[in-house]
């Protein structure tokens, strides 16, 4: 059977002429057509000037792995945005190319995968792209700025480094790249260079959005965990820079609310600083604002939450209040962007408020509350934050506390020693172990609190020579017990539990003012030290029958 060709249509008759115009026509030259305007296939010699047009180009290249000539559209939809009067105001786009021009870079240097630190070969090649593109046009700075906070929210801390202190070397009045490089050396843990890079960002702009909040933020994570304890004295040692280093903090914070008084990250880091610095009700007042600002803002809503467990723990109160900030916690966990809420610790905080809720309920034997399922959530919600990260020694070592404050040793100091195997160089897991074993009656306690002290800071040894000085009261030692205690004292006048223990040695030596003179020391450092008011009581009964 025979294929018949489908054909469109035809008219028989051809149209007839039009008829002729009623005077004569000029002789028009031919020419060829026009391009449509913002059209795609007219990009070639005579380009138009349509930045969005490039933009597009540069994505399906992107798309289509041709690195290269992607990198050649976005450059020149940068180009135009920056020479339009009329497209620069078009701030989004020009982010928006930038960020694909940076990730373009990234791909034509080390492929489709970014999980990874850059090689040796792959740093230096970029380094030497970067100098090149900035040396010949110093508005390319904002690409390369964009690649090295690329790397840094990839994890790839190391490689955002390298790239984020180059381009400043080689664009030093580009300031972005220096806070860049400052919040990257915070996550980095070198703080004495963050500290160096914010405080040359301040000195060139103290006006820069970024310059006040960073340099506050790192004075919070510098000096914030810093604590002397119950009646520990912040006029002597490193508290008083603590002290001087919160002040600073809550200026520069202070400085930029008035700034901008509409962003509620900058309130709720106000409120640290507050907070740190024993403010309570300024800094219930500054989350109260940043919720009003952004009732939306899930880390508003965690650092609410958060200060409301804090308030309950201090007061030792489990309310309305308590409840409250479980079922925030329990909101940020469920609702937040799981892009922008990170869930191990949203685990924590929930498990934080689990927590308080236990031990504050066992503690006062509270009616209204079941121990049983108390104590099932807390170490269902605490073993949960391990699972979302097992190489987290945060929340191994915050189980390991619980189970203290449960009085189940040997199963804190298997808690500690996973955490210790993920952090062998936290001293505060070593002084907690340390505690746990000699609640345990295990020998091996005094080894691993000279440990302790050994991974110490000048900050925190305080509290472990006080430990240590407990446990050789313990022993009946007690010359090596006056000598831990007062070395204590020396380093934190004032330490409420060094001065009580010390009463306690002096109590079994027979020197009755001697103690009595401790236990009044520890109290007017710490009035609610209960211990300390038994304590001297008894001591007084005593010394009166002597």
């Amino acid at each position: 059977m025979a294929r018949t060709a489908h054909r469109p249509h035809t008219p028989t008759q051809p149209p007839p002429p039009p008829p002729p115009p009623p005077w004569p026509l000029p002789r028009l030259r031919r020419s060829p057509p026009t391009p449509p305007r913002g059209g795609f296939g007219s990009c070639g010699p005579k380009m138009p000037k349509n930045a969005h047009a490039h933009f597009i180009l540069g994505l399906m290249y992107q798309r289509l792995g041709q690195a290269q000539k992607a990198i050649a559209s976005y450059e020149k939809s940068t180009e135009i945005l920056l020479q339009d009067e009329e497209e620069v105001r078009r701030p989004d786009l020009l982010s928006s190319v930038r960020i694909h021009h940076a990730q373009c870079i990234l791909q034509a240097s080390m492929g489709d995968s970014f999980d990874e630190e850059l090689e040796t070969g792959e740093v230096d090649d970029i380094l030497a792209k970067l100098k090149s593109s900035v040396e010949s046009d110093h508005r390319q700075a904002a690409v390369w700025n964009i690649l090295g906070l690329v790397l840094l929210r990839g994890g790839q801390i190391q490689s955002a480094i390298s790239v984020l202190s180059s381009l400043t070397a080689v664009a030093p009045d580009y300031l972005d790249s220096l806070a860049n490089l400052g919040v990257a050396y915070i996550q980095s843990g070198d703080l004495e260079l963050s500290a160096k890079c914010f405080q040359e960002l301040l000195l060139k702009d103290q006006n820069h959005p970024a310059a006040l909040v960073n340099y506050a933020v790192l004075l919070l994570c510098r000096y914030g965990s810093l604590s002397a304890g119950a009646g520990g004295n912040v006029s002597t040692g490193p508290y008083l820079h603590q002290k001087e280093a919160l002040v600073v903090a809550k200026e520069c914070l202070l400085a930029a609310v008035k700034a901008d008084p509409r962003a509620a990250s900058v309130w709720v880091n106000l409120a640290n600083a507050y907070y740190m610095d024993g403010e309570h009700r300024n800094s219930k007042r500054c989350l109260e604002q940043a919720a009003k600002l952004e009732p939306n803002h899930m880390p508003a809503r965690y650092a609410i939450a958060a200060h409301r467990i804090r308030d309950a723990v201090r007061s030792q109160c489990s309310d309305d209040q308590l409840l409250w900030a479980t079922n925030e916690m329990a909101t940020v966990l469920k609702e937040g962007d799981p892009s922008a809420v990170d869930a191990p610790i949203a685990w924590a905080g929930l498990a934080m408020a689990h927590r308080a809720q236990h031990e504050i309920a066992a503690t006062y034997d509270t009616e209204n509350i079941n121990l049983n399922d108390a104590e099932e959530r807390a170490q269902y919600t605490l073993k949960q934050a391990i699972q979302e990260d097992p190489d987290d020694a945060v929340q191994w070592h915050q189980l390991g506390l619980y189970n203290i404050c449960m009085t189940r040793f040997s199963r804190s100091v298997n808690f500690l020693k996973a955490a210790l195997a993920r952090s062998p160089d936290c001293s505060y897991a070593w002084s907690n172990l340390g505690i746990a074993l000699q609640l345990s009656d295990d020998p091996s306690s005094e080894t691993v609190y000279k440990r302790a002290l050994v991974k110490s800071s000048t900050q925190q040894l305080h509290a472990i020579f006080s430990n240590l000085g407990i446990l050789y009261r313990q022993h009946r030692n007690y010359e090596f017990a006056r000598k831990m205690l007062l070395r204590s004292l020396d380093l934190c006048p004032g330490y409420a539990p060094a001065s009580n223990n010390l009463g306690l040695v002096f109590v079994a030596e027979g020197r009755w003012e001697d103690a009595r003179s401790c236990f009044e020391k520890a109290l007017q450092s710490d009035p609610l030290l209960d211990a300390a008011k038994s304590n001297l009581s008894k001591v007084l009964a005593l010394s009166k029958k002597q």
